[in-house]
């Protein structure tokens, strides 16, 4: 059940072509080979209202959550943390070419104890339909 959610600042909109980035973390992280393909989620939120670091306008930032179920060693969380921040700054490499930008990533295990879900896409993606 792995849950990417990435958060930025509604600046970026106009710079990032988020459906994209979206499209090639999902790849990276079914490229993992740790995760089913019915369990990916990949979203983004943008925050219209934020303030960053001098409070330049030109300031901008993503902030990336990775929540996975428990069961991955650390070195699979992080060839898989690494993969996807590679292909996440190859897809910003515009971003890089100023001193406005801000990137980040966080992987965090879900405690199955307090996690409750129930997926019907995993049976048809089984299934092959």
């Amino acid at each position: 059940m792995p849950h990417f959610v990435i958060e930025g600042s509604a600046n970026l909109k106009p710079r990032v072509d988020f459906k994209s980035l979206c499209e090639v973390i999902h790849k990276a992280i079914l490229d993992s080979g740790l995760f089913e393909r019915g369990a990916v989620r990949v979203r983004v939120l943008l925050s219209d209202d934020y303030a960053i670091a001098d409070l330049d306008e030109r300031n901008s930032f993503i902030d990336m959550s990775f929540r996975i179920g428990a069961g991955r060693s650390s070195e699979e969380k992080k060839r898989v943390g690494n993969a996807i921040m590679a292909v996440v700054k190859a897809e910003l490499l515009d971003l890089f070419s100023e001193p406005h930008f801000a990137l980040s990533l966080e992987v965090r295990e879900i405690d199955p104890a307090l996690s409750w879900k129930d997926n019907a896409m995993h049976a048809r993606l089984r299934a092959g339909t």
